[in-house]
Order: structure tokens, then sequence, then C-alpha cells
């Protein structure tokens, strides 16, 4: 069996799940309320609770769930789920790495939990230019959301400098929530990799090999990677003729 969950915030649906689901269940009453939401809002967050008499799907339910998924692949933009059954807990493990968006499963005392984690904001990227130069800080985990944001102000700044010079600073950066965001990098860097005259990654602790991945597409540009505390060395580099 499965309830709606209510009182969560718009554009976040949830599901409470009982015994053994059927096909039934999830074309009753999943399935309307995800087709409903990604119609008003586009991307979704989602917050997915089994509980202790939870005993799994049937055959018929998991075909149907896995429609769905497809169906709506990337309409979630994030997916909390809330379990205490272990095999649950290591199946979803191996199935985060391969979704388009963040997973993360909490223990079921911590539902509330969940529902911030929902709520909050994951990573964010900031852009800025001064002259030709054309400074992009990521910081934190980033999500798909994160790259929608700033599409229209990145082509903006782009648009108005004839030879830009680019400064990835990856700082304060935790890496991607998903293949999804991931895939937004990637789908970034081939649309303007052909652009910066000049480039600089500067990079924390540990990053030094993906600021070298992430220069290697940028083959016409003149490229450094710095550390962290070279900060400096890389604004002045940047802006040097």
């Amino acid at each position: 069996m499965i309830d709606l969950l209510n009182d969560l915030p718009a554009g976040t649906v949830g599901f409470r799940c009982h015994g053994r689901l059927s096909g039934d269940d999830v074309e009753r009453v999943a399935a309307p309320a995800i087709r409903d939401a990604i119609a008003e809002y586009d991307h979704i967050k989602a917050l997915l609770v089994f509980e202790s008499d939870f005993e799994g799907f049937s055959f018929a339910a998991a075909w149907d769930d896995t429609g769905l998924g497809l169906r709506y692949w990337d309409g979630f933009e994030r997916l909390a789920v809330v379990t205490d059954h272990a095999w649950m807990r290591h199946g979803l493990r191996a199935l985060a790495v391969l979704l388009p968006c963040p997973l993360r499963i909490f223990p079921s005392a911590e539902l509330d939990t969940a529902r911030r984690w929902l709520s909050e904001a994951l990573g964010t990227i900031h852009v800025d230019r001064q002259g030709d130069v054309i400074s992009v800080t990521l910081i934190g985990q980033l999500d798909p959301e994160a790259y929608s944001r700033i599409e229209d102000d990145l082509a903006q700044l782009f648009s108005g400098v004839a030879e830009p010079r680019v400064l990835l600073d990856l700082r304060q950066f935790e890496g991607w929530q998903g293949l999804g965001a991931l895939r937004q990098h990637l789908a970034l860097i081939r649309e303007y990799r052909q652009l910066p005259q000049r480039l600089a990654v500067v990079s924390g602790d540990g990053r030094q090999s993906l600021a070298q991945r992430l220069l290697r597409p940028f083959a016409q540009a003149n490229r450094r990677s710095f550390a962290a505390a070279d900060l400096l060395a890389a604004q002045e580099w940047i802006a040097s003729a």
C-alpha cells in the first residue's frame, strides 16, 4: 500500500510505503501524483518512506515503477529515501551512482532531516566578469539546477567579450550530485570550449587531478592550473597580456 505524504514544500511529492506493493498501488497513487507534479513544476523532489512492515514489490509493481522512472527520468531534481531495511539501503547505494539526480538515504529516525535536505540549497555557481576576465566559482555539491540557474548569465557574460579569459575556482567545490549534474557540466564545456583565450583553474587540496581533466578539453586556450594558496598568482596570470 502507498499513502501520499502531506505538508511537503511546493514541488515535492512524498509517499509512505507499507506491506507488499502491487502494480495497482503504483498506478493508482504514485503515478498520478508524479505526473501532476512534473506537469506543474517541470522538476520535482521526492520523499519515499519505507515503513518497518514494508515487504517489497510484486513483479507488476517493480515493472510499473521502472517504467515510471524511465518516463520521468529527468524530471526529478532530488530524491530522499527513508528506510531501516538493510537490503534496500545496500541496493539504493549501488543505484545512486546511476541516477541523474542526487539521492540520499536516511534511517527512519531522521525523517525530519530528510525533509530538511529536500528543502535546502545544495551547491551553487557564482559567475562574474571584470573586463575580459570571467570568473566561475563552483561551491559545494552541484546538482543540475545549479547549472540551469547560470545559463543565461553565462551566455550574457561571454557574449560581451571578444576574447574571454576564464578563471575557474574549485577551492570550495565538493563534487557533483548525480550523473545529471555531471552531464550538465560536460555540456557546458562543449558549448564554451572554443571561446577562452586563456584559462586558469584554481583547485583545493586533492583536486589537482580534477583541475587537469577540466583543462584538457580547452586545447586552443593558454591553460594553467594553480594550487589554492596561489589564487592571487592565478588572478595576475589570467589578467596579464
